[in-house]
């Protein structure tokens, strides 16, 4: 158990720590959104699939012919694209600590979506947890004034489009995730997913008849390739998930919370940026609204 807390706490962690890296490469060195998300998942596919071929050889054979779930496996590769790019465009408005904490919505997603499938209302502490999360982004977009926005509407627009991306890839693969182990049906996703975010980028270079690729010194391309190809997104998904499939998926809920909180953390004292008491206290409102969302099967 304590192997199970402390792999998933760091692959949350290791989000955290890649939508950082996503600030510094989008800021510091001008790459568009579409760009990081083609190196991001081609890295992270490459190394997943590479490790699924050796650790999870029959279960991948088996994904792969499967013929009854390809359409499944397909719109999960997508939603891991989508949750991917619209991420980047989400921190490229804000940053990545905003951006984290908005994603998080996607929690109150997949718990509407739960009480719609069930024709249920929600319970008392699951509406309560959607006013905590409701009073988070609140107080994230307009720093406690309501005659104002603090962040650019754009920014606001996307982190709630990437909370649904999230709830996409959540809740698309639960029928694959039954059938085989969670990382071989990854790395197939991830596989997915760039093959779309190249095909989606070749085409917007076709269209503007320019392909756009940054000047990178040594600093920036470890930012990019390492800490979010490798670190961030493959590294993650993997010990997140191999944690998650040791402590269960409530305490894992909870465990993930600490991407938000590591994120919000690392903008402030390494990028060096401005975190509000009201950035912070909409951080808690949304770990509160977790707990409380999760707290049925706890």
């Amino acid at each position: 158990m304590v192997k199970g807390i402390a792999t998933a706490l760091l692959g949350a962690l290791l989000w955290g720590f890649s939508g950082a890296c996503a600030q510094i490469v989008l800021s510091e060195y001008g790459m568009s959104p579409f760009f990081v998300t083609v190196v991001r998942a081609c890295i992270a596919a490459v190394i997943l699939i590479v490790f699924a071929s050796f650790r999870y050889h029959s279960e991948l054979k088996e994904i792969v012919a499967c013929k009854q779930l390809r359409s499944c496996l397909v719109l999960f590769g997508i939603g891991l694209y989508l949750s991917q790019s619209t991420f980047a465009i989400s921190v490229a408005y804000t940053n990545a600590g905003t951006a984290t904490v908005l994603q998080s919505l996607a929690t109150v997603f997949v718990m509407g979506i739960a009480c719609v499938s069930a024709r249920r209302l929600p319970k008392a502490f699951e509406a309560l947890g959607l006013l905590f999360a409701l009073a988070s982004t609140w107080l994230i977009a307009t720093q406690g004034d309501p005659t104002q926005f603090a962040i650019d509407p754009a920014g606001l627009l996307w982190g709630i489009i990437n909370a649904l991306s999230v709830t996409l890839y959540i809740m698309i693969p639960r029928k694959l995730y039954d059938r085989w182990p969670s990382i071989p049906v990854i790395a197939c996703g991830l596989c997915i997913a760039a093959v779309v975010a190249a095909l989606l980028f070749g085409g917007e270079c076709l269209i503007t008849g320019r392909m756009v690729i940054p000047a990178l010194d040594w600093y920036g391309a470890a930012v990019l390739i390492v800490g979010i190809g490798a670190l961030g997104t493959a590294c993650a998904f993997a010990m997140y998930l191999y944690g998650v499939a040791i402590v269960g998926s409530v305490r894992g809920s909870l465990l993930g919370t600490a991407e938000p909180a590591s994120a919000m953390v690392l903008t402030a004292c390494w990028l060096g940026t401005a975190v509000s008491g009201a950035d912070w206290l909409g951080l808690i409102f949304m770990v509160v609204m977790v707990v409380l969302v999760t707290r049925q099967s706890s």
